[in-house]
C-alpha cells in the first residue's frame, strides 16, 4: 500500500501545481491600432472629418496659389505691364505680395490645423480603444490587452482586435443615441 501511496501522492501534487500554474498564468490579447482605427464606426467617422477639413484647408491653399500664378502670369507679360499706369503697377505688386504672404500664412495655418486635428483624432481614438480593451479584457478574463506594436511576436490566438472594434462599434452606436437624443430634448 505505502508503494502506491507516494506515486499517487506525487501525480496528485504534479496535477495540482499545474492546474494552479495555469490559473495564475497570465493571460493577454492583443490589439492593432491601426485596424480599430480604419474598421471602427468611430474611427472612420473621424477620418471622414479629417479629410473633409483637409479638403477645406487644401481648397484655400489651391485658390491663393491660382490667383498668385494669375498675377505672375500678368507680370511676365510685356503689353500688359506696359499698359499699366505706374499706380496700377505698384497695386499689382502690393496684391502680389499681399497673397504671397497669405499663402505663407495659409500653409501654416493648415499643417497646425492638420496636427491638432491629428492628435484630436488620436486622443479619441485611443481612449475608445482603451475604453473597449478593457470591457474586452474582463470579458475574456484577460489580465491584460496590448497594442500589436508594442509585440515582436504573437500567435494569432490573443489577437483580440475585432473583439474591440465590435465593443467600440457598439459604444459608438450608444453614444451617437444619447447625442442625437440630447440635441432633439426641448431646452428646459
Amino acid at each position: 500500500m505505502k508503494r502506491h501511496f507516494v506515486p499517487v501522492l506525487l501525480a496528485a501534487l504534479g496535477l495540482s501545481t499545474a492546474a494552479f500554474s495555469a490559473e495564475s498564468a497570465p493571460s493577454f490579447g492583443i490589439v492593432n491600432f491601426g485596424t480599430c482605427v480604419s474598421d471602427s464606426k468611430l474611427g472612420k467617422q473621424e477620418q471622414a472629418s479629417f479629410e473633409t477639413l483637409k479638403k477645406q484647408m487644401s481648397t484655400l491653399l489651391e485658390d491663393t496659389e491660382k490667383q498668385i500664378n494669375e498675377l505672375s502670369a500678368k507680370f511676365n507679360d510685356p503689353e500688359y505691364l506696359d499698359g499699366l499706369s505706374p499706380d496700377a503697377e505698384e497695386e499689382l505688386k502690393n496684391k502680389f505680395r499681399t497673397l504671397n504672404e497669405e499663402l505663407s500664412r495659409y500653409q501654416n495655418q493648415y499643417y497646425q490645423v492638420m496636427n491638432q486635428a491629428n492628435m484630436r483624432i488620436i486622443q479619441t481614438l485611443g481612449t475608445s480603444i482603451n475604453t473597449a480593451s478593457e470591457k474586452v479584457a474582463k470579458d475574456k478574463k484577460l489580465t491584460m490587452v496590448v497594442n500589436k506594436d508594442a509585440c515582436f511576436y504573437y500567435t494569432p490566438d490573443r489577437d483580440v482586435t475585432n473583439f474591440v472594434i465590435a465593443e467600440m462599434d457598439k459604444n459608438f452606436v450608444q453614444d451617437s443615441k444619447k447625442q442625437a437624443n440630447a440635441e432633439t430634448a426641448p431646452a428646459a
